[in-house]
């Protein structure tokens, strides 16, 4: 592909992996994985979104592998994770599956954030039996779990039946979205970022999108207006934080306030006013520091030297996580 599938340079450009692995899902899938920072760290698996890689985290494995190892993967599909021939909820937590059992001691445990679809996929793995062995807290970042087509306000007019028949088209787009132009980038920004977004982050996220293939990006597409994850939010029994911009089209805050209260341990609603759905990209430093107070608190390094907390911390840090400058906080 000649196609760039990311910048090159600044904030958002792809740190070099320490190592690179392959995780073997379910049904023979082969997910290209990449390991950064020390060994011996806290580990922290990030799972991307739809039509999106593992240079989406460039920011957050740039700051969080100074001091943790930081796991990151390829969607099937996605990056250079080649398409598969079955792609699903189920699949998405097979491959979830597979990247923790490849990275991660028998035992060891990790923090696992994901974005858009990749907090989906935490959702869908979440009664997984290797998900329940290696996760000890979860970060889910601007997603949903269920009526993400009529909940959307990509397409600006009242919600119903013609709103949400318009977002189905309009996101199951078949046709390749084309070289990244100016006009191209608007669009982007619009339907994806919040007006603050700078143009160094509409750049690096819209290189990412569009190196995304289309019929990928259709297959997925079809995938999210299905979703129904409700039973995997209750399932998901690990101290869990959520984050999500107020200026957030695709998956708006109204899906994050009802994850939140329906979590069996939801430690922190963080609701960023102005951010759009990229949150990894347009507010790198919060989310950084979201995911380095849940390391703290519930996560122990492959040394021991981190801090496992019990029932007392969880509150205190649902109370640090729901406040902040610039942000507005849900309980």
């Amino acid at each position: 592909m000649t196609r760039l599938t990311s910048v090159k340079s600044g904030p958002y450009a792809p740190p070099v992996p320490v190592r690179e692995v392959t995780a073997v899902s379910a049904d023979g899938a082969r997910l290209h994985v990449e390991v950064h920072g020390p060994e011996d760290g806290p580990a922290v698996v990030l799972a991307h979104g739809w039509t999106c890689s593992t240079a989406f985290w460039a920011a957050q494995i740039r700051d969080l592998a100074a001091d943790h190892r930081v796991i990151a993967y390829d969607q099937r599909g996605h990056g250079r994770t080649p398409a598969a021939t079955h792609c699903s909820t189920d699949t998405l937590a097979d491959d979830l599956e597979a990247v923790l059992t490849v990275t991660l001691a028998p035992g060891e445990q990790a923090l696992v954030a994901g974005h858009s679809m990749g907090g989906m996929t935490v959702m869908a793995a979440s009664a997984r039996p290797a998900f329940q062995e290696h996760v000890s807290a979860a970060l889910l970042l601007s997603t949903g779990s269920s009526n993400l087509v009529a909940e959307s306000l990509v397409v600006p007019i009242r919600p119903g039946r013609l709103r949400t028949w318009l977002t189905r088209k309009l996101l199951g787009f078949r046709f390749p979205l084309g070289p990244v132009t100016p006009v191209a980038k608007a669009v982007l920004k619009y339907g994806t970022m919040g007006a603050g977004a700078s143009p160094l982050m509409v750049e690096a996220c819209a290189r990412i999108a569009h190196a995304c293939p289309s019929r990928v990006r259709y297959t997925w597409a079809h995938v999210l207006d299905l979703l129904d994850l409700d039973d995997g939010v209750r399932e998901l029994r690990v101290p869990t934080a959520v984050v999500v911009g107020t200026s957030d089209r695709l998956t708006p805050p109204v899906h994050s306030r009802a994850m939140a209260a329906a979590l069996p341990e939801c430690v922190g609603l963080t609701e960023l006013t102005g951010v759009g759905h990229m949150t990894p990209v347009e507010a790198p430093e919060l989310v950084c520091s979201r995911i380095r107070e849940l390391v703290t608190t519930y996560v122990t390094s492959v040394s021991g030297a981190g801090a496992s907390a019990g029932t007392g911390a969880g509150t205190g840090l649902g109370m640090g996580m729901g406040m902040g400058i610039g942000e507005e906080a849900s309980a």
